[in-house]
């Protein structure tokens, strides 16, 4: 079966690609291993689907390329998605710090992307399992349902993180095969766990939460950090643990004047100002929100997403090593690869 385009991965990214390609005309299809489309946005957020950030910018962002983000961030930005989403009539609230999440549920998110998708013609089949992509004069991607050829492939796949969502190794394993470097990958915005020495100290604080300022990697946030049965977590936390490289410690500081009574009696004698403490891991991909590294920026278009090293291929959202803070950063990524993919195929 032939199609001008051809999308792997039915996430956040994939979706708006596709339904951005199929705008301009293009045949487009969209290959989705599990038995529905969306998966990770339907858990996000609570439910909610924390969708875009207003404030976003450049600097919200990890990436070896730390400048590869600006261009398709400029061209698509959060204000356009919320004008999407009030052409869906997508009723949505700001949270702190700029954090928009839907008033009912993830799904609308979803479902304004499969709206799309069937307004521009593109064709989506689930439960689709790639087993190998080669390339003679156009791509050729074979599954479990048949083989699809097309000029323009794009890699939409995720990283490792939520395994039981479905993630797998296989855009980086594609991109491998077309010549792509990977920059190492490792769980982001994921909570931190404490050996059994620092769990005797604190693991009786299990619950409770205060606001602080979490520095690590020379990155600092300003936010809720939450004791928990194996170690730290709360958005101050999830934040720093982008940063945060084994055996390094994070240094918290106190910013509330009233601190829960346990946590108060534990701290009385430390230095409130500079609390250091040394996890000994994180949760892994299974608790983490994203995945950190991916395809080499370098070896894209800031531009489109196209591949340097193979032309019609294109990576887009979290398989690219871009990795945005908490708070609809990833998701303004998704959209605006996507939009500048879905572009130039």
């Amino acid at each position: 079966m032939r199609y001008d385009v051809i999308v792997l991965g039915g996430g956040a990214a994939g979706l708006f690609c596709a339904a951005i390609a199929g705008q301009r005309g293009r045949r487009v299809i969209v290959l989705e291993r599990s038995e529905k489309v969306g998966k990770k946005i339907l858990i996000s957020g609570g439910g909610r689907c924390n969708f875009t950030n207003i404030h976003t910018r450049a600097e919200n962002f990890l990436s070896a390329n730390p400048h590869f983000v600006k261009s398709a961030l400029a061209r698509y930005t959060p204000a356009d998605f919320i004008r999407l989403a009030g052409k869906h009539r997508i009723p949505y609230h700001e949270k702190a710090l700029g954090q928009l999440f839907c008033d009912r549920t993830s799904s609308d998110i979803t479902g304004l992307l499969e709206a799309e998708c069937a307004a521009s013609r593109v064709t989506i089949r689930v439960n689709c399992r790639v087993s190998a992509v080669r390339r003679d004069t156009r791509f050729v991607v074979e599954t479990d349902a048949g083989e699809y050829e097309s000029e323009a492939l794009v890699v939409s796949t995720g990283g490792l993180s939520i395994p039981r969502m479905g993630a797998t190794d296989f855009g980086y394993r594609l991109a491998r095969q077309f010549g792509h470097r990977i920059q190492p990958v490792y769980p982001a915005l994921v909570p931190l766990t404490f050996d059994a020495e620092w769990l005797a100290r604190y693991g009786d604080l299990s619950g409770v939460s205060t606001e602080v300022i979490a520095t690590a990697g020379g990155q600092s946030f300003r936010e809720k950090m939450l004791f928990t049965h194996r170690g730290l977590s709360g958005p101050a936390i999830l934040q720093a643990s982008s940063y945060w490289r084994k055996p390094a410690s994070i240094v918290v500081g106190l910013v509330e004047e009233r601190l829960p009574k346990r946590l108060a009696q534990r701290w009385a004698g430390d230095d409130p100002h500079r609390w250091e403490l040394w996890p000994s891991g994180t949760e892994g991909y299974a608790k983490a929100e994203v995945t950190g590294g991916g395809v080499d920026a370098a070896d894209l278009s800031s531009k489109t997403m196209e591949s340097r090293l193979a032309p019609g291929l294109f990576f887009i959202g979290e398989v690219v090593d871009v990795t945005g803070h908490l708070g609809g950063f990833n998701f303004q990524w998704a959209w605006a690869s996507g939009h500048a993919a879905g572009q130039a195929v």
